[in-house]
């Protein structure tokens, strides 16, 4: 190829007959007297696809900072595909809208989870009336522990909520109207099971006396009696004792609770069911669980600790087994005493007659 075909635009360095091969200028210089291809970093592309400008180098396509990863697409470079996969890559790789289709399968787990908690664990309760002031008062939310009867046995003195759907009707019960609309019965259900709704089927009253106990109302300072002791009640709504009217003696029977409200002049409780069948009592099979803490308002978050009240009924159980105790266990020693004796007189060992 002579001299005269040479392309003016070429930037490959040549050799002439004129002398020592010289860069063939291919764009303006700065004052060091570089040409432009042969200064910085990277070179432009003049040539075709895999070949590269200055001296025909074949085209690399690395970055200028480095190799590419092996699992990194060759568009993470720049340009619109580079923006694309940047954004799937901080939002983990999720379809957009993929949130939006689990949200109801996140929901319906949920509720779910929150049906079986409240079924048989743990379950908020609304308090709708001033029974048990004043400790607790209307709009407070109680949790009552299903299980801790599963362990234990009903104690004097625990505050309890039970089911009086059909006796237990009081004339003050705020109920939730049933509402036509699904959706509204929906959100209705869903705020009785988180305790924002009243149920008007179940009931909070204090345990005051047990199976066998008997009960009465009242002695000189018009306390209420339990199995003789009279009940020193710190808790009750003040001026109650003056309220008190006189009942019983009743004794609780088998399988029943005699229960009381705090704010004796208004609660409708044992004393004025006793027309109804059990005497004024509840089932025991009847009570949901123990309300063991108020957790709204914030400002009256509280334990529901059993009172000292009820010790001395405990202490006087207490004594009475203990003195009962020697009297059971010579009575147990004496049943294989007896079958020694047979088994002796039998043998001739013994000469004791043993009447039958």
């Amino acid at each position: 190829m002579s001299n005269d075909e040479l392309d003016p635009r070429d930037t490959e360095i040549r050799n002439t007959d004129d002398g020592p091969a010289r860069p063939m200028a291919s764009g303006p210089s700065e004052d060091s007297g570089s040409p432009t291809a042969f200064r910085g970093g990277a070179s432009g592309v003049s040539g075709p696809a895999g070949t590269g400008g200055a001296g025909g180098a074949p085209f690399s396509a690395e970055p200028a900072n480095g190799p590419l990863d092996d699992d990194e697409p060759a568009s993470a470079g720049k340009g619109p595909d580079a923006t694309m996969n940047a954004k799937r890559k901080g939002k983990g790789g999720e379809k957009p809208g993929s949130f939006w289709k689990e949200l109801p399968v996140l929901i319906v787990i949920a509720l779910v989870l929150a049906f079986v908690i409240k079924t048989w664990v743990v379950q908020a309760f609304y308090i709708p009336s001033k029974s048990m002031e004043d400790t607790l008062l209307i709009g407070d939310r109680v949790l009552v522990n299903k299980l801790v009867y599963q362990v234990r046995d009903i104690q004097r003195g625990d505050i309890v909520v039970f089911n009086g759907s059909g006796s237990w009707d009081e004339e003050n019960t705020v109920t939730a109207d049933p509402a036509a609309n699904p959706l509204s019965r929906l959100f209705t259900w869903v705020g009785q099971q988180i305790g924002v709704a009243p149920t008007g089927k179940d009931y909070i009253k204090r345990v005051i006396g047990l199976p066998g106990d008997t009960v009465e109302c009242c002695d000189e300072q018009n306390r209420v009696l339990v199995n003789g002791v009279p009940l020193d009640e710190p808790y009750l709504y003040p001026g109650s004792l003056e309220t008190h009217q006189e009942f019983g003696p009743v004794t609780v029977p088998e399988g029943r609770l005699w229960v009381m409200g705090d704010h004796r002049s208004i609660s409708y409780d044992s004393r004025m069911h006793q027309s109804d069948p059990g005497g004024g009592t509840i089932a025991e099979d009847a009570v949901v669980g123990r309300a063991f803490v108020i957790v709204w308002p914030l400002d009256r978050i509280a334990t529901l600790p059993i009172p000292d009240t009820f010790a001395p009924l405990d202490e006087t159980a207490a004594g009475a087994t203990a003195q009962a105790l020697p009297y059971a266990l010579g009575a147990v020693a004496a049943l294989p005493a007896r079958s020694l004796m047979r088994r002796a007189r039998r043998r001739g060992l013994v000469d004791i007659d043993i009447r039958e």
